[in-house]
């Protein structure tokens, strides 16, 4: 039983290194700076105006 239990501890911490050593590589690499809140004029968030569709006509 104690064999499992040696196992399951180094499982457990070789995980949890893996997990902060990915989540700091993940925000070493954001660049935060180039966020922004402001969207351009006649957008709505990422979205690009595009022409209105044509009226539909008697068509199911």
């Amino acid at each position: 039983m104690n064999t499992h239990r040696t196992a399951f501890a180094i499982f457990a911490t070789t995980l949890v290194i893996a997990v902060v050593a990915a989540f700091l590589t993940i925000l070493r690499d954001v660049d935060t700076r180039s966020a922004s809140t402001e969207a351009p004029p006649g957008t709505i968030g990422l979205a690009r105006p595009h022409p209105p569709l044509p009226p539909r006509t008697g068509e199911n």
